[in-house]
């Protein structure tokens, strides 16, 4: 594929509020097409925050307000938690999730120190797996630990970077060591001095636990275990380090560890730009340290990753530690490339898949992106599914829309864990059944035309069902999201070449919508009331309650004047009204007023359902919040820039066509 130009991209660029770009010159190595990196970006804290946080069920326990003196005596708060209590193998250890009885006081910070006689009691057959975070990633790491106890596994534990995560985690019955790190408490986004401490501090960890004799599963707190995978790693003993890549285009069509031959590709990066969204400026000197892998492929990404505590793990930890302590510019995962590929090769033998790397004797194997899956082999090609396969693990790598982008993905597949709250909004909810023509989903081309076509027919449908929510204060049931074409931060044919993904698919959410910025809070004064979401699988959520399932309202939209349409807040016997399209705010609050106690509301259609509010300010805050709704489709290639943006009032331009901007002023959101 011809690349116009790459770097020139970078120079004409302007910031987009959650997105990020990367510009790169892929070669092409055995005939396929590779994808040399998962970009993360950064973004503010979801709107639901953890501040309510879920606890896990089956036992009753008594936790304190965060905010509350460490010393001072539990209340007597009752709640249910998510996992049955483990029994540990060593019986002087508490079980996962037993909280301390009511008023316990909170022990001494020096009790958290991680230490050998901690590590190796909560080990299990000499293996351990770790995570660790801060307060901001609390219900990653709630989620993270109840999946490993559904399956049976309580060889866990918690670093915490601030004290206020110790103690959370203490009330709750996590196991949990203090790093030390005194790290803020806040979600630091992708790419700042605050994300590279984080690096660091893993490659500290690591560095350290391995003296202990252990075997360590290190992960980070935002992806998720689907299913054991210590028998999976014993099947390779030999191994000193396995890790998972961001290799998008499978190399093997079972279990077997990927061929690392076929991982590996020759490549020469340019540079992009990292556009920062809590900075809102271009990096281009920061892009340059974060992706200088001049001769690698799919990177080796460390979210995922065993160690043996062999004379070779031990050496390459050591220094990559000495290496990024050394320069804190150095991204972790940059510098654990670099040190493994500094020799690769040969083979360690004709079977296990592993490969002799960095000093020639470390026993390296590449865990299988199908089962160990990316953000992009997970979410947007299911390559598992199509290989019928079952995952290991998803990790939320090629997202975008920051932290908030990662819950909502996780929410999508129904693996993350909320608070019950979360499932029963005051307000109730409302969802729609969205009508796509078979012309618009599966006939033509697969072409940015098509693809715009598409998308826009679902957004205008969106926009409607939004500004009901808005109208009736309910909360807003997203429907699933259809696309023609990938979204990337470099030129590509639509889909990426050798990967799995089918055309059309299902494609996450921020794909098309910033889910940040829908869940930030803005000034109603100018934006209006906010609206509040959910993932389009919330109502087929386990963790529905039953008086949520139970309450419910189908709306049929109907012509006014036909036979039975007509307003009404009479139901059928079977909970069903008819309502007129083309309805105003004064019809819509008249009718659905006498049903504010009905959990769901769901519409049959949200074509021509609603005329606008009536109040011309409340119209305009409308317009202003969910102009910013949307975001980019990148990138077109021979053009620069070569991104597109959506527009959620495309209808209302006549002239309106799916193309980039066309000058640097042109270059920015449609509002």
């Amino acid at each position: 594929m011809a690349w116009n130009n790459p770097c020139q991209e970078v120079a004409n660029s302007k910031p987009l509020f959650a997105t990020i770009y990367a510009t790169v010159l892929i070669g092409i190595v055995f005939s396929s097409f590779y994808v040399f990196s998962a970009i993360y970006s950064s973004g503010s804290s979801s709107a639901h925050s953890t501040s309510s946080l879920w606890l896990p069920p089956s036992a009753s326990y008594a936790a304190p307000s965060l905010d509350q003196n460490p010393t001072s005596s539990q209340p007597s708060t009752v709640g249910s938690i998510l996992a049955p209590s483990i029994e540990p193998r060593n019986k002087s250890l508490k079980p996962i999730w037993e909280f301390p009885p009511p008023g316990s006081k909170m022990p001494p910070l020096e009790t958290f120190r991680l230490t050998k006689e901690l590590v190796q009691q909560r080990a299990t057959n000499n293996v351990l797996i770790v995570t660790f975070g801060n307060f901001a990633f609390m219900d990653f790491i709630l989620t993270w630990a109840k999946h490993l106890t559904t399956l049976g596994l309580d060889n866990l534990l918690v670093g915490a970077m601030d004290t206020k995560l110790v103690e959370a985690l203490y009330w709750r019955g996590v196991p949990v060591f203090d790093m030390g790190s005194h790290m803020s408490t806040i979600d630091v986004g992708w790419g700042s001095p605050t994300f590279h401490k984080m690096g660091r501090e893993k490659a500290i960890l690591i560095d350290s636990i391995l003296p202990f004799g252990v075997e360590l599963l290190m992960c980070d707190t935002d992806m998720v275990w689907l299913k054991n995978p210590l028998p999976y790693l014993a099947r390779f003993p030999e191994a000193d380090v396995l890790t998972s890549t961001d290799q998008v285009i499978p190399t093997v069509s079972d279990d077997r560890l990927d061929i690392w031959q076929q991982v590996v590709a020759s490549i020469e990066c340019c540079f992009a730009i990292i556009e920062f969204n809590f900075l809102h400026t271009t990096s281009i000197i920061v892009l340059k340290q974060f992706y200088s892998l001049w001769t690698v492929g799919a990177a080796y990404n460390v979210g995922i990753f065993h160690w043996r505590p062999t004379e070779s793990s031990k050496k390459l930890a050591k220094e990559w530690k000495d290496m990024l302590l050394a320069d804190d510019k150095i991204w972790d995962q940059n510098g654990f490339n670099d040190l493994v590929h500094r020799q690769l090769g040969p083979s360690v033998d004709e079977d296990s898949g592993l490969v002799y790397a960095y000093d020639g004797n470390l026993k390296l194997g590449l865990l299988p992106a199908s089962i160990f899956c990316s953000g992009h082999t997970y979410f947007v090609q299911a390559m598992y599914q199509h290989l019928r396969l079952k995952p290991y693990a998803v990790h939320t790598t090629f997202q975008y829309a920051g932290t908030e982008g990662k819950r909502h993905r996780l929410r999508e597949a129904m693996v993350f864990y909320d608070p019950p709250e979360y499932y029963d909004s005051p307000g109730g909810f409302l969802t729609f059944k969205p009508a796509i023509p078979k012309s618009l989903l599966l006939d033509g081309e697969h072409t940015i035309e098509s693809h715009f076509s598409l998308v826009n027919y679902q957004v205008k449908q969106i926009r409607t069902a939004l500004a009901i929510a808005s109208l009736l204060n309910r909360t807003l049931v997203m429907p699933p999201l259809w696309c023609r074409l990938d979204r990337l931060w470099f030129p590509h044919p639509g889909v990426l070449l050798g990967t799995l993904t089918r055309q059309p698919f299902l494609c996450p959410l921020d794909h098309v919508f910033e889910v940040n910025v829908m869940l930030k809070e803005m000034p109603e004064e100018e934006f209006g009331p906010g609206i509040s979401l959910r993932e389009y699988s919330f109502l087929d959520n386990p963790s529905l309650p039953r008086q949520v399932k139970k309450s419910w309202l189908d709306v049929h939209i109907c012509q006014g004047g036909s036979q039975g349409c007509q307003v009404s807040n009479s139901t059928s016997s079977m909970g069903v009204i008819k309502f007129p399209k083309h309805s105003n705010e004064e019809t819509f609050k008249t009718v659905f007023s006498s049903f504010k106690d009905i959990k769901v509301i769901q519409f049959s259609s949200m074509q021509d359902a609603f005329v606008g509010f009536a109040d011309k300010t409340r119209e305009e805050h409308f317009r202003n919040r969910v102009k910013r709704y949307l975001g980019i489709w990148c990138c077109v290639d021979n053009h620069t820039p070569g991104h597109i943006y959506y527009d959620m009032y495309w209808d209302e331009k006549p002239d309106w066509k799916p193309i980039p901007p066309q000058t640097p002023e042109d270059d920015h959101p449609p509002f």
